[in-house]
């Protein structure tokens, strides 16, 4: 009897676990079982899916091109068949999100619970990490990216724009003195990020004209929520996206500085998802829940 349905949603349980004997356990088979489902498949489509070793079972590069199309085709199954015999456009099922952690703090967490209040019926899987993941293999359905935009492949739906602001608590502005000019931060502990080391340098606007100008401190944070959080304990100073400190600005536990001359420059924010996930009838409801409900503060 062809199973293929079966085949796929075997492979699809494989490539989530990473062993057959997890993909096993998970789908209550044998792992022969699994092994015989995922040799029929590839003997089907005529090519390798898995490359395995003694030590290790990966993806080949058809197998993860297959995965990506067979799980976004099952999961628009599964909205046709649950939405039968409801209302017909019910989303359900997961929606696996990636996001920074300075974004989903600042603005994903606070208005998740109205989705997940609209959509009972679906599940939030949210991921947060400053490291670029490939959707592909995270199986994620969206994800949230701060600044330029480099996967041609992926759809964008622009959620706002953040400028930068240079901030700093009350506390060390107490202790260490307010710059008055950017010459000033030579005297001061500028808060940098690992992940752009190359960038030792923060823009200002000098006399009419936009100069970049070299910054040191004796800190650097692997994400931007690291560093806000360092700022606000009184760790130095930080160069933010006004959408991350919008409520410390507004609560006093930091403050602007160098205001006259900031540059004015920010970073785009966009959800990106895949071209054929639009269809999918949970997929479009995240994306226009955050059009409705995203406030990014500017």
């Amino acid at each position: 009897m062809d199973n293929r349905f079966g085949d796929i949603e075997t492979f699809l349980m494989v490539a989530s676990e990473g062993s057959f004997a997890a993909a096993a356990k998970a789908l209550r088979l044998t792992p022969s079982a699994v092994s015989r489902s995922i040799t029929r498949l590839e003997r089907r489509l005529g090519v390798a899916l898995l490359r395995r070793t003694t030590r290790a079972l990966a993806l080949t590069s058809e197998g993860i091109a297959y995965r990506a199309r067979m799980a976004t085709l099952l999961g628009d199954m599964q909205d046709v068949e649950s939405s039968l015999g409801q209302d017909g456009h019910e989303p359900r099922g997961m929606v696996r999100i990636n996001a920074s952690p300075s974004f989903g703090v600042a603005c994903l967490l606070p208005i998740l619970p109205r989705f997940t209040a609209l959509y009972p019926a679906v599940t939030i899987d949210l991921t947060l990490t400053d490291a670029i993941v490939d959707m592909v293999e995270e199986r994620a359905d969206i994800a949230i990216r701060i600044g330029p935009l480099r996967d041609t492949r992926l759809r964008a739906k622009k959620l706002g724009h953040s400028r930068m602001a240079l901030v700093a608590s009350p506390d060390y502005l107490a202790r260490r003195g307010k710059p008055v000019t950017p010459d000033d931060l030579d005297a001061h502990d500028c808060l940098r990020f690992s992940f752009r080391r190359s960038v030792d340098s923060w823009p200002f606007r000098i006399d009419g004209r936009v100069v970049q100008r070299p910054v040191q401190g004796m800190f650097f944070g692997n994400s931007g929520e690291v560093v806000r959080q360092m700022a606000v304990a009184g760790g130095g100073i930080a160069r933010h996206g006004r959408f991350h400190v919008a409520r410390d600005l507004a609560a006093g536990r930091l403050v602007e500085i160098l205001a006259d001359h900031n540059p004015g420059d920010g970073e785009d924010i966009h959800a990106l998802y895949a071209a054929e996930n639009r269809a999918s009838v949970r997929i479009r409801a995240f994306l226009d829940f955050l059009d409705a409900h995203m406030t990014v503060a500017e």
